[in-house]
């Protein structure tokens, strides 16, 4: 197995890969020596060295965290990192048979190594704190390896995928919160992540000295988040879906707008195609602060698909995220563009055959509205999107505090 072309084909063809993935015979070794260990290891060492070494702030503060609590946190995170994901496998397994799947412990392995290869490639973010954000993001693509890795190697009911998905997530989120409690005791003096009760987490080095801070608010607001993560914990085994949704949204930053509303705002036709189909999908009644609405539009010889998306409060760090990824690049077949307009992150791709484009546009508000066609241009489509109502999708509002 190849760690390079394994990771490359997860991430840019899941569905294929993991259906490759279900007929290889492995175990446990090859997998965490061969791949894990080794994607384990950039999310704990950039940390080390975006926190520790290089540091972050700005107009002539620096703010760093101190080198033996950073060398002793980049240890003990990595070392149950490897524990976490074997942990998640046994979670995995676990569920199956409740989600019309198979228990097979090695299958279940499979799916939390590969699923979690975005979310440590977005680890190398944590090189520059003020990006660390980005890999918030590519968190979320993980959410998407392991739906679509479940239904093929646990062999879970595909109508129950999305159930499947959101019960292992809760269980990720009880067992970081518990992997940070566990770690926290192997830290200097006892105490927090950064220093124990009497020493400061952070120093900030100044034009005019030094300045110590107390690690009071960062202890405050680790136990809130201890606290969501309970509550969602129980809402989950009372089964109420007015409980779980509530409850991921205080963890998550807010609910999601709803999808109605969502789905509201697609045209009944663009650029003189009528609708054809459309999917309307809200995780706020699975405990998941997102929803997403898309139509089809087309003739015999156009086809166009819009597609909104809200990732409930994390849509802000999206718009903070984007807005700092700003550029472009081209190669012999495609090109593609990031910049900002009127206060928006504007996104295209286009292949340069002609064959297919998209252009994106990220609100102020975190709101995700694409549009994407066979045999069109970026120009067209930017035009398309400007027959969407965009300023009425800025003003819808969430629940919750984002």
């Amino acid at each position: 197995m190849n760690l390079i072309e394994r990771a490359k084909s997860i991430l840019l063809q899941p569905k294929e890969t993991w259906v490759a993935i279900e007929s290889e015979s492995t175990d446990a070794a090859t997998l965490f020596t061969r791949y894990y260990m080794i994607l384990a290891a950039i999310p704990v060492v950039c940390g080390f060295i975006g926190l520790s070494l290089i540091g972050f702030g700005g107009f002539g503060v620096t703010v760093r965290v101190p080198l033996v609590s950073g060398l002793v946190n980049m240890v003990v995170s990595y070392v149950l990192s490897l524990v976490g994901v074997f942990v998640l496998a046994l979670i995995i397994d676990a569920l199956a048979p409740a989600f019309g799947g198979q228990k097979n412990q090695i299958q279940a392995l499979k799916v939390a190594v590969y699923a979690s290869t975005a979310a440590m490639l977005g680890g190398v973010f944590s090189l520059l704190p003020a990006l660390a954000m980005l890999g918030l993001l590519a968190a979320l693509y993980s959410i998407y390896l392991l739906y679509t890795g479940l239904p093929v190697l646990m062999k879970s009911a595909p109508e129950k995928s999305v159930a499947y998905t959101v019960v292992v997530i809760i269980a990720a989120i009880v067992m970081g919160v518990v992997i940070g409690a566990v770690s926290s005791v192997f830290m200097p003096g006892g105490g927090s992540l950064f220093g124990g009760a009497a020493a400061p987490a952070v120093t900030l080095n100044t034009p005019k000295g030094s300045v110590s801070i107390d690690t009071a608010g960062l202890e405050a607001a680790g136990k809130k988040m201890e606290e969501a993560a309970r509550q969602l914990e129980q809402a989950q085994k009372g089964q109420d879906p007015a409980a779980i949704a509530a409850a991921a949204g205080a963890l998550g930053g807010g609910q999601a707008i709803a999808a109605q509303s969502l789905k509201a705002a697609l045209p009944e036709s663009l650029a003189g195609l009528p609708r054809t189909g459309f999917d309307v999908q809200d995780g706020a009644a699975l405990g998941l602060p997102t929803s997403q609405a898309s139509a089809q539009y087309g003739s015999d010889s156009k086809q166009v698909r819009l597609e909104i998306t809200d990732i409930g409060g994390l849509g802000q760090m999206a718009v903070m995220a984007m807005g700092m990824a700003q550029g472009e690049k081209e190669d012999q077949t495609s090109a593609e563009k990031t910049w900002q307009e009127g206060g928006r992150t504007l996104h295209q791709r286009y292949e340069k055959d002609g064959s297919h484009a998209e252009f994106k546009a990220i609100l102020k508000n975190g709101l995700v509205v694409s549009v994407e066609g066979d045999h069109m241009g970026v120009k067209d489509l930017r035009g398309i999107l400007g027959q969407v109502d965009l300023n009425g999708l800025e003003g819808l509002q969430r629940k919750g505090k984002s």
